[in-house]
């Protein structure tokens, strides 16, 4: 199945499929998972979707390759469904990324109908960074949520351009615009002209614990002082306490709203 359509987007040279329509793509969903830093993937809530998505929520997986390399991954897309606007649920949650995978496994135990989906990732191959795919691959996501029939697409989004200015508030970063009025930040720039619509900072959009030997492990860092350690690809400081052998990341985001139909 080739997403997009006629899409302008859509590039001859690759392909897009669901998880649901090809599940023998599945083995190389999983070789995309060392683009992260190791702390990234640290997030206990994580495991919520990714140990089940292939059972769960197969619909809302992406995998795009060459069509003249069909068995080596270009990028992948994870997305999750939840419902949203009822009176517990009115407003988005200021834990993002964390809330909506916890709302989507409730959810999905109690037998509830998704109303709503969120963007959880885009990740693509390092050595394809930089050729425009990210929008290429947000556009399949579109298109994909409109195929299960959703009108509107939230995404937590993740500012990659704020990982060079550790200390400025989210607050104040997330709304610089350009000239021309797009964002200044690149992926956030990537949203807006799309369609989507810049909400709000969610300021704890995921959360990331560890004793200190487990932060040495993850980044290679002494993590020796009390305070603020700056970590490369980190959106904020980590917050490290040596007299209590633990360090916090706390991620800010940008909740962004996709209108659909």
């Amino acid at each position: 199945m080739r997403l997009l359509g006629d899409n302008p987007l859509m590039r001859d040279d690759l392909v897009i499929d669901p998880l649901d329509k090809r599940p023998d793509l599945a083995p190389m969903v999983w070789q995309l998972s060392y683009v992260w830093p190791t702390y990234m993937t640290q997030d206990p809530v994580s495991h919520f979707y990714f140990t089940t998505v292939e059972r769960d929520h197969p619909e809302h997986v992406l995998v795009a390759y060459e069509a003249a390399r069909p068995d080596v991954p270009v990028a992948r897309a994870f997305t999750v469904p939840f419902e949203f606007g009822t009176a517990q649920r009115s407003s988005l949650p200021d834990d993002g990324w964390d809330a909506v995978i916890r709302w989507g496994a409730l959810d999905l135990s109690l037998g509830r109908t998704p109303t709503h989906v969120s963007a959880l990732e885009i990740a693509i191959r390092p050595e394809r960074r930089g050729e425009g795919l990210a929008a290429v691959l947000l556009a399949a996501m579109r298109d994909n949520v409109q195929r299960l029939g959703f009108t509107e697409l939230f995404a937590p989004v993740r500012p990659t351009g704020k990982a060079n200015e550790l200390h400025t508030p989210m607050s104040e970063y997330a709304f610089r615009t350009r000239d021309d009025g797009l964002p200044a930040d690149p992926w956030l720039r990537v949203h807006v002209r799309a369609g989507g619509e810049i909400v709000r900072v969610c300021p704890r959009a995921m959360v990331i614990s560890g004793s200190l030997v487990e932060w040495r492990e993850w980044t290679g860092l002494p993590f020796d002082r009390t305070g603020d350690v700056e970590v490369p690809g980190a959106l904020v400081p980590i917050h490290c306490s040596v007299e209590h052998d633990h360090a916090v990341y706390v991620e800010p985001g940008v909740w962004v709203r996709h209108r659909l139909s």
